[in-house]
């Protein structure tokens, strides 16, 4: 039945930036869908632990500062220990920095790089070594963005970060493809979290933005968990290389 493809009960999934907004999100539907979820932070993550566990699924925390490569393969080497292997990687830790393109400086760029492109890759690079060693496949899943289609204002290094994301999920998806491993990617819309607080807050901002959007508002982590599901899931088998928005309809305009 085609709703048994959905299912990832006995899946362990690995999520970074993972204590609020999407990244929180896409841990429930990951749990809610049934697997076990590594959860990466560079804070603790006592309430996703909590909603987690009162699914009846297992969760283990990992604080870890993605900025830097380092943490990578001790997270990896934690879940394996803990879980026996990895299913799922979602790439969705990220930062934003907002400058005009004439001000901005090179320490914005190069964190706002290094996190939201150069730990994706090496992420990945990771997880993949560990599903061929597992000889399982699995599934990868980078948060990408709007900006991987348009070119925005003021942020210049998350337009490129993004605009990379969805690139090289292409090229991890033409080699990768071979072993099992689906990699694919999420463009988020505009979402009400803590990357768009002041947005929200600017009246006129948020009404000029609000009237763009087909679906007439702003969208919420609950929107962005049966794409992660769909994508991580035996659903997608065939589905390679692909950004999918989910924006309400913005991209369209």
């Amino acid at each position: 039945m085609i709703l048994d493809q959905f299912n990832l009960e006995g899946k362990v999934a690995i999520v970074t930036g993972a204590s609020t907004g999407l990244g929180q999100g896409m841990v429930l539907g990951m749990a809610e869908a049934g697997a076990n979820v590594v959860g990466v932070d560079y804070v603790e993550m006592p309430e996703t632990q909590e909603m987690v566990e009162k699914l009846g699924k297992k969760f283990l925390g990992i604080k870890a500062n993605l900025l830097s490569l380092d943490p990578i393969e001790g997270i990896i080497e934690k879940a394996v220990e803990t879980f026996g292997k990895v299913d799922i990687l979602i790439n969705n830790a990220g930062i934003i920095r907002r400058t005009d393109a004439i001000d901005f400086e090179e320490k914005d760029w190069d964190d706002v790089m290094n996190i939201n492109i150069k730990t994706v890759f090496f992420f990945s690079q990771a997880v993949a070594r560990q599903m061929i060693k597992q000889g399982t496949g699995g599934n990868i899943v980078s948060v990408a963005s709007m900006l991987s289609f348009q070119g925005g204002i003021r942020v210049p290094s998350y337009t490129a970060s993004k605009s990379g994301v969805m690139g090289v999920t292409r090229a991890m998806a033409n080699e990768w493809g071979q072993y099992g491993i689906n990699v694919n990617a999420i463009a988020p819309g505009y979402m009400a979290t803590n990357n768009t607080a002041a947005l929200r807050a600017d009246e006129k901002r948020n009404a000029e933005i609000l009237g763009r959007i087909p679906a007439g508002r702003w969208g919420t982590p609950e929107d962005v968990k049966g794409a992660a599901v769909f994508l991580s899931s035996d659903a997608s088998r065939y589905i390679q290389g692909y950004t999918l928005a989910v924006d309400g309809g913005w991209l369209s305009r």
